[in-house]
C-alpha cells in the first residue's frame, strides 16, 4: 500500500487559491482515477477537482467553505500498489503533482543563518512575497513543520509590518506573536458586529468568499483611478430599435446595446493597445490578443466569462457570444476555458440603472470600462436643447500601468465610434 496526496490544482491563469465548497466523498470511499473528489470554487471558475489515483480515501485535509492556496494537500488517499521502480526513476514529484504548477512546490537555497537543509515555497507564497517585497528567510512560518503559509503573509501584508531584505534580523516567535494581536485587533472590529434581535446572519461561504478575496486584492494591490465620459447614444438606439425584430426572428436571440459599446471598446483596444496591458512587477505586459472579459450577475454572484478575440468578431458573432456566456452561467455550465484569458473588462452596469459608477479593476488587468444606462436628457446641440439618448462610460485604471493622457483618448475614440453608428457605416455582420 502507499499514500497519495492530492493537491489544490490551479484553475485558471493567476488563481492562487480555491474554496472547497463540497466534499464528495468521505473517508473510507473507495475512488477510480478520475472519479469528482470534490467541488471546488474561484474568484473565476467553480469546478469539479478529479481524482488522480485509485484507492481509499484516507483523510479529509480541508473543511467545506475553507480556502486553500494552490499546490496544498486537500486529502489522502491509499493506493492499492506501490509505483513501480521505472515509474520512481528520474521523477522527483508524485502523481498528484505532475499537472503542473498547481501542484509543485519550489526548492529555495536557505539563506544565511538558516539551519541546512532547503526551504519549500508554494507559487502562492512567492508570488506574495515578490508582489510585496517580503524577504521569507525573516519570517516565522505557522504551517506544518514551521512552513511559510499564504495566510502568514497575508497577516504581515494587513499589519504593514513587512520584513525587507535590508532588515538585520528575522522575525522571532515574539515578533510574531507581537504582529498577531495587531491582525486581530483589525479583524475584530470588522467581525464582532454588535447584533440585536431581529438581525439576520448569513454566513460569507464559497463564491462569495472568492469574489471578496479577488476585490480585496484589486484594491490593495492597484492603485485605482478613475473618469468618465458623456456619449450621445443616440443613433446608437435608432439603428438598435430598427433592425432588433428581424435580427431577433433570424437568429434566435437578442441584439442588445451592449454588443455595440463591446465591439466599440475592442476597436478601440487595436488603436490603443495601453489598455491591453497588465502589471508584471518590474515589466508591463502588453496583450497580443483583445479578449473582453464581461460580467454577469446571478442572484448571489457576478462571474466574468471571456469573448476570446473580439476585435475579429461582428457585432452579431459579439452578440451571440453574450447570449450563450449569459446562459452558461445561469445553467451552472461555465467551464474553465470560458473564464481564461481575459484582458480587459466591459461591465453592463446600466442593465440595472446605474447612470455613474467605479468599477474594480479585474485584477491583473489594467483597467474596466462601466457602460451607464442610456437615459432621455435634454442637451444643447448648435446652440438649440434636443432630447437625446444619452451614457456614461466609466473607467477605472491601474495608475502604474496608465496615465490619464492615453485613458482620455482612449474613452475619446470610444465615444466617436458610438456617435458614428448608422446604417451606412455600421455592419452588424
Amino acid at each position: 500500500m502507499a499514500m497519495e496526496l492530492m493537491k489544490m490544482p490551479q484553475l485558471g491563469e493567476s488563481v492562487t487559491e480555491g474554496t472547497i465548497s463540497k466534499w464528495l466523498v468521505k473517508p473510507g470511499d473507495h475512488v477510480t482515477k478520475y472519479d469528482p473528489l470534490a467541488e471546488v470554487m474561484t474568484d473565476k471558475v467553480n469546478a469539479e477537482v478529479p481524482s488522480s489515483f485509485t484507492g481509499i480515501i484516507k483523510e479529509l485535509k480541508a473543511d467545506e467553505n475553507q480556502t486553500l492556496a494552490v499546490g496544498e494537500v486537500i486529502c489522502s488517499i491509499e493506493v492499492e500498489t506501490a509505483k513501480t521502480d521505472n515509474e520512481n526513476e528520474g521523477q522527483e514529484i508524485s502523481h498528484g503533482e505532475e499537472n503542473a504548477d498547481a501542484a509543485v512546490t519550489r526548492d529555495i537555497q536557505p539563506p544565511v543563518g538558516e539551519p541546512s537543509g532547503k526551504a519549500r515555497f508554494s507559487p502562492a507564497v512567492l508570488k506574495l512575497s515578490q508582489e510585496h517585497g517580503i524577504d521569507l528567510s525573516k519570517v516565522k512560518g505557522t504551517g506544518s513543520e514551521g512552513r511559510i503559509t499564504r495566510k502568514d503573509l497575508l497577516k504581515l501584508v494587513e499589519s504593514g509590518t513587512l520584513p525587507k531584505a535590508d532588515e538585520p534580523a528575522a522575525i522571532s516567535d515574539s515578533t510574531h506573536e507581537e504582529i498577531a494581536p495587531q491582525v486581530n485587533r483589525q479583524t475584530s472590529s470588522v467581525t464582532n458586529v454588535p447584533t440585536v434581535a431581529g438581525d439576520k446572519e448569513i454566513a460569507v461561504t464559497g463564491i462569495r468568499k472568492a469574489i471578496a478575496s479577488n476585490m480585496l486584492k484589486s484594491k490593495h494591490e492597484i492603485p485605482h483611478a478613475w473618469t468618465m465620459v458623456e456619449v450621445d447614444a443616440s443613433n446608437m438606439v435608432k439603428l438598435r430599435d430598427n433592425l432588433k425584430s428581424d435580427f431577433k426572428q433570424k437568429e434566435g436571440y437578442n441584439l442588445t446595446y451592449f454588443a455595440f459599446f463591446v465591439k466599440a471598446v475592442a476597436q478601440a483596444l487595436t488603436e490603443f493597445p495601453e489598455l491591453n496591458s497588465m502589471w508584471a512587477g518590474d515589466k508591463i505586459i502588453q496583450k497580443k490578443e483583445i479578449n473582453i472579459s464581461i460580467a454577469v450577475a446571478t442572484e448571489d454572484a457576478l462571474f466574468v466569462p471571456v469573448i476570446k478575440n473580439a476585435d475579429e468578431k461582428s457585432i452579431k458573432g459579439i452578440a451571440r457570444e453574450i447570449q450563450e456566456l449569459a446562459s452558461k452561467v445561469k445553467a451552472g455550465k461555465l467551464k474553465a476555458e470560458d473564464m481564461q484569458g481575459g484582458t480587459f473588462t466591459v461591465n453592463n452596469t446600466g442593465s440595472f440603472g446605474s447612470v455613474q459608477s467605479m468599477g474594480i479593476i479585474n485584477y491583473p488587468q489594467a483597467a474596466i470600462l462601466q457602460v451607464e444606462t442610456i437615459v432621455k436628457r435634454p442637451v444643447v446641440i448648435n446652440d438649440m436643447i434636443a432630447v437625446r439618448d444619452m451614457v456614461n462610460l466609466c473607467l477605472s485604471l491601474d495608475h502604474r500601468v496608465l496615465d490619464g493622457l492615453v485613458c482620455g483618448r482612449f474613452l475619446a475614440r470610444v465615444k466617436e465610434i458610438i456617435e458614428k453608428i448608422s446604417k451606412d457605416n455600421t455592419p452588424i455582420y
